[in-house]
């Protein structure tokens, strides 16, 4: 007879066994990618760029443009300017971006490269930039890199002319062309004129043409990162990746700040749409009510196949806390909710969202964790529905659980970075498809005569 009582799942304070993020540099570089006519630069080994841009590319099926500083045995021993200064100069030379983002990683931050000094020694041509961040990819997560570069573009070129541009600077965290766009639809709507910082659609969505241009139409200009110290507020959606950069604006600029969730979800987005009611004193367009309407009655019509089901929710901080709120909106139990970002706020911002909803007794939630972990304890108490990123396949499958995916990165299914996952509109389609896989899982699993009684 199988032993069916529940194992101890022991902590471990060093090792990790399939990762449930990665590392500083991918950050660092989907962050560039959302700036206009941007080039990023790895600073460190061929194999380290090709990686990070694979990870990318995997994702969004699309190129991610990157160059690398190529460093070698003896670049590692006498140090990376020759390598970065003759990077830098035939990126400009070759592609002629406007401005280059020099990253780091393990092995420049290992030997201590000074790219701030290295960069005042270049000799660039007119009208062009480079800036750079520290990315130690042994250290955090990809939304670490991912905030670290937005904070290196800021440092380096915002500015404060004492005049207000008259907009109101959005920080979307980390996440698909899909939600930036819906992001910028609904500030349209509330009549809000925006700068948008980064901004990857356009650039990771663009549109095919029948010919490929390297540097594609979308992404923030120069100008709107300069002009972001004359922004008259700021909203940074994400509460884990967003919080630095925002800090940031406002202690180097004097821009006051309104820190909110990813807009995932009824009440996340009910908070953005309040935000920028806020600003602009307009009335919620009939469209907008609307749409919300249209999600609650979703809620309440797939209720009875949602309620009380078990979910276990993985990926970014800030994206599982919203698809977390969603969940329980709909009346599931996120019983198990992890993210591998070394987040304590994280844990927090869940664990008050179990306390609002009164399901902290049977749920558990944890920063820093990986999916070997969570396996664990999926095995001693199982789920109805897993909601992540690709990484969670071989669980779903082990395990024979219904699998939604959502967040970064998803490579093996296509068109998800085109579609939102954020606002009204975004919650719809991921009940849709959350409501299916167990519909589908429902039907599977009848008997010939329930589904004549069903039907």
């Amino acid at each position: 007879m199988l032993d069916m009582t529940p194992k101890e799942v022991k902590e471990r304070q060093a090792l990790r066994i399939n990762p449930c993020k990665t590392c500083q540099p991918v950050g660092a570089m989907y962050c560039a990618l959302g700036v206009h006519r941007c080039m990023p630069l790895s600073h460190g080994s061929q194999g380290c760029c090709s990686y990070h841009r694979t990870v990318l590319s995997r994702h969004f099926k699309e190129p991610a443009i990157a160059g690398s500083s190529s460093f070698t045995e003896g670049t590692s021993v006498f140090g990376g300017r020759s390598n970065v200064t003759t990077a830098t100069k035939n990126i400009f030379d070759i592609y002629n971006p406007d401005i280059i983002a020099i990253h780091t990683t393990c092995l420049s931050e290992t030997i201590g490269d000074d790219l701030a000094s290295y960069i005042m020694d270049m000799d660039l041509p007119e009208g062009k930039r480079v800036i750079h961040c520290n990315t130690p990819s042994y250290v955090g997560s990809h939304i670490y890199g991912f905030a670290n570069q937005m904070k290196g573009f800021m440092d380096q070129l915002t500015e404060k002319t004492g005049t207000t541009n008259g907009k109101t600077a959005i920080f979307p965290g980390w996440v698909d062309p899909g939600d930036l766009r819906e992001m910028k639809r609904i500030a349209e709507m509330m009549n809000v004129p925006i700068t948008m910082f980064p901004d990857q659609s356009g650039v990771m969505d663009a549109p095919m043409t029948g010919r490929y241009e390297i540097f594609p139409e979308g992404g923030t200009t120069i100008d709107e990162i300069q002009s972001l110290g004359d922004s008259q507020n700021l909203i940074a959606l994400g509460e884990v990746i967003n919080q630095e950069p925002a800090e940031m604006l406002k202690k180097r600029w004097q821009v006051p700040f309104e820190l909110l969730p990813m807009p995932v979800g009824v009440s996340n987005t009910d908070k953005y749409v309040m935000a920028l009611k806020k600003i602009s004193n307009a009335e919620v367009p009939p469209e907008l009510e609307a749409e919300r309407g249209r999600l609650m009655d979703f809620l309440l019509d797939s209720n009875q196949y949602t309620n009380r089901k078990k979910v276990a929710i993985f990926g970014d901080p800030d994206v599982v806390i919203g698809l977390t709120s969603l969940c329980l909106e709909a009346g599931m139990l996120p019983k198990y909710v992890i993210t591998g970002t070394p987040k304590e706020m994280f844990t927090k911002r869940v664990t008050a969202l179990f306390e609002a909803y009164d399901v902290q007794e049977e749920c558990k939630a944890k920063a820093n964790a990986d999916l070997f972990e969570l396996h664990q304890w999926i095995k001693n108490e199982k789920v109805d529905l897993l909601l992540g990123s690709t990484y969670g396949k071989q669980i779903a499958k082990a395990e024979d659980i219904p699998f939604v995916r959502a967040g970064f990165p998803v490579m093996d299914r296509y068109g998800g970075t085109i579609q939102p996952i954020v606002g009204y509109a975004g919650a719809i389609r991921m009940l849709e498809k959350i409501t299916e896989a167990i519909m589908t899982r429902m039907e599977r699993d009848m008997h010939d005569e329930d589904f004549e009684i069903v039907m």
